[in-house]
């Protein structure tokens, strides 16, 4: 960030987001070394405070690339907008992973040296990714975001899923969910504005069909919608944290989401809520084969923490809101963890999404170079 021109080091967006991380900075040199648990326990205090209040960094971020448009060749802020994000991953995966081992630890199932089950966490990682299952759950995520975006009678598309449905990884839920989220989302959205424009309104609109595909070191995930295509003059900002005519409309809207973890559950703020009973039924998603009276302790335990740790939520977004953001942080999060992201377009038609995910542990991540995050 230090590198940046004077000029657009200086916008305030910039600036709050440098005062963040040197506040991090300072405030983790000073932590003292951790010897025993309660050390460790203020460890994680000072840990969750960090996480909580860089919950700014995304929307900041993008608004200060907006509003320098002009100052910078759009190409190099990108550049600096993937290489940052790139950067906020590994930190906050590495912290989020600490928190999540502590509190295992802490957990009264927990044993030392006890066999996994394939249903099990390590940390923040799923072993066990069930593609059709995670599909399934943005879907009804999506589905829920748009008839309260669009009312309760509209007329939504069907998401059908086809392809090897017993296709499973291990994955960070959460940046799975936020990926898949963001491209349904993205299509229904699509699918319904241009089934509210057609002379057949009373007509069930096109559906969505999801193929996954599944080979020994990838699984790819491909969503293909009936909604239009993008239109030909949005294709060259389509990847870009810069987005010409429409940044204006774009830097009003973030102004709206003051923080932003970008997890498809931040999507749901109504629904996360610790007086409603939603827990029941994330359970039953999550361990269908099982009843909710037969999980263990462990299982609940680490229920709760999916569902209210900061991969969770805390802050909201409306669900008719447009940021302009979802594609290309989707794609930092795809690659980051060696896998890609690619659209086909047909104006005029429906737009193809591929989503390739390597299975972890069988190809390295892309992760930036010590050199280059060092230079952010």
């Amino acid at each position: 960030m230090q590198k940046l021109p004077y000029v657009v080091v200086t916008n305030k967006h910039f600036n709050e987001v440098y005062d963040l991380y040197y506040t991090a900075f300072d405030t983790f040199r000073k932590v003292r070394e951790v010897k025993n648990l309660d050390d460790n326990d203020r460890l994680c205090a000072t840990i969750r405070t960090m996480l909580n209040a860089h919950l700014t960094v995304i929307p900041k971020l993008a608004m200060g690339i907006l509003e320098c448009n002009g100052l910078k060749d759009a190409a190099e802020l990108d550049k600096f907008m993937n290489t940052i994000l790139r950067s906020r991953i590994s930190r906050r995966v590495i912290a989020e992973q600490h928190l999540a081992l502590t509190e295992t630890f802490h957990a009264p199932w927990f044993s030392p040296g006890a066999k996994l089950s394939e249903s099990d966490f390590i940390g923040e990682v799923f072993l066990r990714c069930v593609a059709k299952d995670v599909v399934s759950r943005c879907g009804d995520a999506v589905t829920s975001i748009a008839r309260r975006a669009y009312g309760p009678d509209i007329a939504l598309p069907e998401i059908k899923i086809v392809g090897h449905l017993e296709a499973n990884f291990p994955y960070i839920l959460s940046h799975l969910e936020y990926i898949i989220g963001e491209l349904l989302r993205n299509s229904v959205q699509a699918v319904v504005e241009k089934h509210q424009k057609s002379k057949n309104k009373s007509a069930q609109p096109p559906p969505i069909e999801v193929t996954i595909c599944e080979s020994n070191q990838h699984v790819i995930i491909r969503i293909s919608d009936q909604g239009g295509g993008i239109p030909r003059e949005s294709m060259p900002y389509l990847w870009s944290f810069s987005k010409g005519p429409a940044s204006k409309e774009i830097l009003a809207n973030l102004g709206q989401v003051p923080k932003m973890a970008a997890t498809m559950q931040e999507l749901q703020i109504d629904d996360i809520n610790p007086e409603s009973n939603k827990k029941i039924e994330t359970l039953h998603q999550k361990y269908g084969h099982q009843s909710v009276q037969s999980l263990s302790a462990e299982e609940k335990e680490r229920e709760d923490r999916a569902k209210y740790s900061s991969l969770a939520s805390l802050s909201s977004r409306p669900p008719n809101l447009r940021l302009g953001m979802g594609l290309p942080l989707s794609r930092v999060y795809a690659e980051y963890w060696a896998g890609s992201l690619a659209l086909h377009s047909l104006e005029g038609y429906g737009v193809d999404a591929f989503l390739q995910i390597s299975k972890l542990g069988n190809k390295n991540e892309q992760l930036t170079t010590r050199a280059t995050m060092d230079a952010v």
